[in-house]
C-alpha cells in the first residue's frame, strides 16, 4: 500500500509517493558480550518517488501582474476561504476597520485593514481559497 504526500522544498511543491513494503523494520540489539563481533545486517531503505506537482489550473481570469504585499495590502494570516467581502473598490477605511471575512478551521475571522486610506483593488473573490501572506485587498 502506498500514500502520496504533498511537500514543500524551498517554495517548491512535490508530490512523494511513499510505499509500505510490509513487515517490520529489523532492529539493532547490542552483541551478546564475550561473543565474536558479528555484522550487523545492512538495511536498505528504498527512496521515495518524487515527481514535481503541476500547477492546479486556475479559473480564467484577467491577467493581471500578481499583487506583492506592502504596507497597505490586507493579506491572508492564514489559509482559508474568503466568506464575505466588506468593502468595494474606492472605499475609504480606516486602520482596524473589517475589511474581509475569512472562514479557516470551521472559524469567521474578520480580517482588518492595517492603515486607513482608499480601497485601490480587491484581489480576490467570494468563495476563493488563499494561502497565507497572500495580498487580499490593497490600500493607498
Amino acid at each position: 500500500m502506498s500514500k502520496k504526500f504533498r511537500i514543500t522544498v524551498n517554495g517548491e511543491s512535490y508530490e512523494v509517493e511513499v510505499e509500505d513494503l510490509g513487515g517490520e523494520v529489523p532492529v539493532r540489539r547490542p552483541a551478546a558480550p564475550a561473543q565474536a563481533a558479528v555484522p550487523a545486517p545492512a538495511v536498505s531503505i528504498p527512496q521515495p518517488k518524487v515527481q514535481p506537482v503541476q500547477p492546479a489550473a486556475q479559473p480564467a481570469a484577467p491577467a493581471a501582474k500578481p499583487a506583492t504585499a506592502g504596507a497597505g495590502s490586507v493579506t491572508a494570516p492564514m489559509p482559508g476561504t474568503v466568506l464575505d467581502i466588506k468593502v468595494n473598490v474606492g472605499d475609504t477605511v480606516k486602520a482596524g476597520d473589517t475589511v474581509l471575512i475569512l472562514e479557516a478551521m470551521k472559524m469567521e475571522n474578520e480580517i482588518s485593514a492595517p492603515v486607513a486610506g482608499t480601497v485601490k483593488n480587491i484581489h480576490v473573490s467570494k468563495g476563493a481559497s488563499v494561502n497565507p501572506g497572500e495580498v487580499l485587498i490593497s490600500i493607498g
